[in-house]
């Protein structure tokens, strides 16, 4: 199926969108120059109650399209589960998003593993954040048991949501509502910037590239579990059990206009496409090491109770830091998804840095 949504090499560019000066009242800092806005007082609740609710959330939208991730520190514990849900929906609809595309919803929704939000109740397109629970849904992973033997290698957990869909997902919504005293902080990725630290000569190859985003677990956990995969999941696109798309390697994000590294690494992109194995090892392991040789563009989320952060998947990377079994707690968020553009690399599209008239590097 992957190959029938291969990337629109030659769609005309988008009309890049600018915010507007809604939300210029709320304090905020950036995290780095680089990647990250953090709003330590702002309300989700205000905002989406507010009379020009759609003006704030586009310019909201907007800007963590061009920032990549926005961190709300105040408890937003007044914002119900159903807003929550609402405005991860708005943000991709205000910014563009494919008029027939909705939230996603989890292939693996079926399983009687999946767990309930703190008040009880479940829901589609709700994902709760909790590592027992993950533990077991994805028991079928191939060396799963082999992770807990020896250390793992944490660079496979880079990852944009749902790549594994022909249609992935555009703004990530997550709440913490359960914290440990330490440990299970998340970490965001600058994939402008991984784009623009790559030499000339290097761009030009990557930006010809696709990569196959498998994820054959979900095949065999609903086999396992005796249960239907979920279907459709939040676009008409995706459907059944079509979980290896191909991807571009460079999109050009679809509401900024820059090119982004995208499906170049992590625990969704099983190949990339085209290349010798040894080359393909090569290109995700230089990947790599871009992310752990740029640390200026890496932005870090120490959770709270409460605590918020939303996110573009197109312009981002994310990883959860795996370390909350050597501290008392748990670590429990609820988690909705969009779902976005079907991802293209356009020639005409520029990088982050030229766009800006920032130094090459």
């Amino acid at each position: 199926m992957g190959s029938t949504h291969e990337p629109r090499a030659n769609k005309l560019m988008r009309e890049p969108l600018k915010a507007g000066t809604a939300i210029d009242y709320l304090e905020y800092r950036d995290v780095t120059p680089l990647i990250g806005r953090e709003y330590p007082t702002a309300s989700l609740k205000k905002i989406y109650d507010a009379p020009d609710r759609d003006a704030q959330l586009r310019d909201l939208a907007i800007t963590i399209c061009e920032r990549g991730v926005a961190f709300f520190h105040a408890p937003q514990d007044d914002l119900s589960v159903d807003e929550q849900k609402d405005i991860t929906d708005l943000l991709g609809k205000l910014t563009g998003r494919p008029k027939e595309n909705g939230l996603h919803v989890h292939p693996l929704w079926n399983d009687p593993n999946n767990l309930a939000m703190a008040d009880g109740r479940v829901d589609e397109n709700i994902y709760v954040i909790n590592a027992d629970a993950q533990k077991k849904l994805y028991a079928t992973m191939p060396n799963h048991q082999d992770m807990d033997r020896q250390p793992p290698d944490l660079a496979r957990e880079w990852h944009s949501d749902s790549l594994y869909e022909n249609c992935p997902s555009d703004f990530s919504f997550l709440r913490m509502q359960e914290t440990p005293p330490s440990g299970g902080d998340t970490l965001w990725c600058s994939g402008y910037e991984l784009y623009d630290r790559m030499s000339p000569p290097f761009k030009k190859l990557v930006e010809g590239l696709t990569a196959t985003c498998a994820q054959p677990v979900f095949k065999t956990a609903c086999a396992a579990g005796g249960y239907p995969v979920t279907s459709p999941r939040g676009s008409p696109l995706n459907v059944d059990f079509e979980f290896s798309p191909s991807h571009p390697v460079v999109r050009t994000h679809p509401v900024t206009g820059w090119k982004s590294l995208y499906a170049g690494i992590g625990i969704h992109v099983t190949k990339i496409n085209g290349v010798y194995s040894y080359e393909d090892t090569l290109i995700r392991d230089y990947v790599a090491r871009l992310i752990t040789r740029n640390h200026d563009g890496i932005a870090r989320m120490h959770w709270t109770r409460g605590a918020c952060a939303i996110w573009c998947n197109a312009c981002t990377l994310h990883a959860a830091t795996p370390d909350t079994h050597l501290v008392e707690g748990n670590r429990v968020g609820v988690r909705a998804t969009g779902i976005g553009d079907v991802p293209y690399f356009d020639p005409a599209s520029t990088g982050r840095r030229e766009a800006l008239g920032w130094p090459s590097y």
